[in-house]
């Protein structure tokens, strides 16, 4: 029987969420799938969902339009795929493969973290997660967790700096630890929140580190490469990341794209963070001709696309909290709207919870009674400065946009 999860934890394939337009299923893929796997899990979406599929902000896949009868079904099918669906602590580590840029061995500790973590039956709050960034070409500082191991070099040998509750920015550091040490400080850790109950996150334990806290400083922000783009593999090949606009794309899209990167040479293909799908190995000349039909397809293939710099929820109708149609409006502002530059310009959420983006946005669109709330500088959960109708927000927008420049060069 499959059980359904309220909002507040998390999805999973055996207990998907109740959302506008039926139950979701996450599912976070521990390695590389090959092709024909992916395959298979597309046209089980279609088959038992609506046929959406998303990449989180964390490199989860997303399965929408699940019943209470299709879920079992889609559990099924995805459990005869070749696929590592880990269900337990998410534990997210670098996505590219063979990255001639990695430090250590990232999913290699990734794995042996699942499988102690497993066996300790620790009873932790959902939203518990732990990052192991590897030092891979591919920028994990955008990802928040509870626990974070980022390889450093110190001197000939390779150390982990140990943080706690946050992103690479905000995170607490407080050690730095041997690579052979890693999994059983991480584990000791996970018990010591658990032990201050069911809700407990990292958070709560730092007041145990307040001695370490005072001597250490977060480490600079990485120059990585995001994962949209070409990578250099080991070998002389190349991984292809190709971004879902908004996070989402249909399923019959992905079996196409799936298939092109097969007769380009890929054989694998997996999820990554910041909405995105790797595939490869390819040549140059591959990539191209991949990117080319997946520009056709709706992907996204340039890290300097406007839809990258707008973050969006599904919105209305997909989403029963959502007040507006977020992603439709997404859209129609990356088509109207010059966005240069690098990180999130806006974000649009359907209602004032801003699941896509809980973090301030230079510029927030969010859903209300009273038709779109624009928030300057702010969150969802901000309170906005003014208010437009969905059909008015772009003329609303390039006003509010010219009155600023107009700001700035008076």
């Amino acid at each position: 029987m499959t059980r359904i999860r309220t909002r507040g934890a998390c999805p999973s394939l055996a207990a998907p969420m109740e959302t506008g337009d039926g139950l979701l299923a996450r599912l976070l893929p521990n390695a590389p799938m090959t092709l024909d796997s992916f395959i298979g899990l597309c046209e089980a979406a279609r088959a038992h969902g609506n046929g959406t599929i998303e990449v989180s902000a964390r490199g989860s896949l997303q399965i929408r339009g699940l019943s209470p009868v299709s879920a079992p079904r889609l559990a099924a099918a995805i459990a005869a795929l070749d696929v590592d669906t880990g269900e337990g602590v998410p534990v997210i580590a670098d996505p590219l493969p063979d990255d001639p840029a990695a430090l250590i061995d990232s999913n290699g500790l990734a794995a042996q973290l699942r499988r102690a973590i497993a066996e300790a039956n620790i009873e932790l709050a959902p939203k518990v997660a732990v990052v192991v960034d590897g030092g891979g070409r591919i920028d994990l500082d955008a990802l928040a967790a509870d626990i974070r191991l980022r390889a450093i070099p110190t001197g000939a040998r390779v150390s982990f700096q140990l943080a706690l509750a946050g992103d690479a920015a905000s995170a607490v550091p407080v050690a730095t630890i041997s690579t052979g040490e890693a999994a059983d400080r991480v584990l000791a850790l996970l018990e010591l929140i658990a032990a201050r109950g069911r809700e407990a996150r990292a958070k709560d334990v730092l007041p145990a580190f307040t001695e370490e806290r005072s001597a250490r400083a977060p480490l600079p922000k990485s120059s990585r490469a995001c994962a949209v783009g070409r990578h250099p593999l080991k070998g002389g090949a190349l991984g292809l990341g190709l971004g879902l606009a908004f996070g989402h794309a249909e399923a019959g899209a992905l079996v196409a794209l799936a298939r092109i990167a097969e007769a380009n040479g890929a054989l694998w293909v997996r999820p990554a963070p910041d909405r995105a799908l790797l595939f490869g190995p390819m040549t140059g000349a591959n990539a191209v001709a991949t990117c080319r039909e997946a520009e056709r397809l709706g992907l996204v293939t340039e890290a300097s696309d406007s839809r990258r710099r707008i973050v969006a929820c599904p919105g209305a109708p997909s989403c029963a909290q959502g007040l507006i149609a977020a992603r439709a409006l997404a859209a129609e502002m990356a088509r109207n709207m010059a966005l240069a530059g690098e990180g999130t310009a806006i974000h649009v959420s359907g209602c004032a919870k801003g699941c896509a983006h809980p973090k301030p946005a230079p510029l927030t669109i969010v859903g209300t009674e009273r038709g779109c709330g624009i928030v300057k500088n702010g969150s969802a959960r901000d309170k906005p400065a003014e208010y437009a109708d969905p059909a008015d927000l772009i003329a609303e927008l390039e006003s509010l946009f010219n009155k600023s420049r107009e700001a700035v060069h008076a």
